[in-house]
């Protein structure tokens, strides 16, 4: 019997990665995204070359209530989640004191919100099944505070510090729940968060499909903490060696440099 999986920010990026990923195992979709018109050219591709079933939600997953109206609505056609996919998510640069404080608040409601809602909202199906597997999207960002970056670096610290606390309370009802860290990866999150695509051609970074690959196997595999690349794991590990303070300075001195610019 098939599995299902439900992917936020399904349209672009790591998530569209992770569809198709499943889709290739055989696995149904339920895709949500605010374009609900590239869910449905998805839909359609994935639908005609591996023969399953997807389902698209167009939803704004930083209003308040769309957590709860996704829930509804894949509750009303009957549909049961067996891996649950919280990738959606997104950053902002700048100062906090000179921040556009509604952007800081849909980033906390994506971020953070949606995520803890919809995992409220599926985990008791799969605590009744005794299976299910839920990957929710971290960062290496995840293990210091990022001074410019303020409110992004904690969503992420958030997610990874509850991802771990439920997979600990779940893991022996047959759940697992898995925190991806990746690093710098090649989606649009940076030309976004710069507001020039320019300005991080030169960067290197992994590509979407290669940390969906990574986290899929992780998910799969249930690991707590995915950390992925080599160079990412090294640097999540040592922040634990240099003092709070030291490290601060240096996040601020890097993202300074990431950004062009001084402020």
């Amino acid at each position: 019997m098939n599995k299902t999986a439900l992917i936020t920010g399904a349209s672009k990026g790591i998530g569209f990665e992770l569809a198709r990923i499943h889709a290739s195992r055989g696995d149904n979709l339920i895709l949500v995204a605010r374009n609900k018109n590239k869910l449905d050219e998805l839909k359609r591709e994935l639908e005609k070359k591996y023969a399953i079933n997807v389902y698209t939600i167009g939803k704004d997953l930083s209003l308040r209530s769309s957590a709860r109206e996704v829930y509804d609505d894949v509750k009303r056609n009957g549909i049961s989640v067996d891996y649950l996919i919280n990738n959606a998510g997104f950053g902002d640069f700048g100062l906090f004191a000179d921040c556009d404080w509604d952007k800081q608040e849909k980033m906390i409601n994506l971020n953070i919100t949606a995520l803890i809602h919809l995992t409220r909202l599926f985990l008791p199906g799969m605590i009744e099944k005794e299976e299910g597997k839920i990957l929710n999207m971290a960062s290496t960002a995840a293990f210091q505070p990022g001074p410019t970056m303020s409110v992004y670096f904690a969503s992420k610290a958030f997610v990874l510090s509850f991802s771990e606390a439920i997979n600990n309370e779940v893991r022996d009802k047959g759940i697992t729940v898995t925190a991806l860290c990746p690093g710098s990866t090649d989606t649009n999150f940076h030309a976004i968060v710069l507001d020039d695509p320019k300005l991080v051609k030169y960067r290197k970074m992994a590509s979407p499909k290669e940390v969906a690959e990574y986290g899929y196997r992780a998910m799969m595999k249930g690991k707590p903490l995915a950390i992925q690349g080599f160079k990412n794991s090294l640097m999540a590990n040592a922040v634990r060696f240099f003092p709070r303070g030291f490290i601060v300075k240096i996040v601020r001195k890097i993202q300074e440099k990431k950004h062009f610019r001084k402020i």
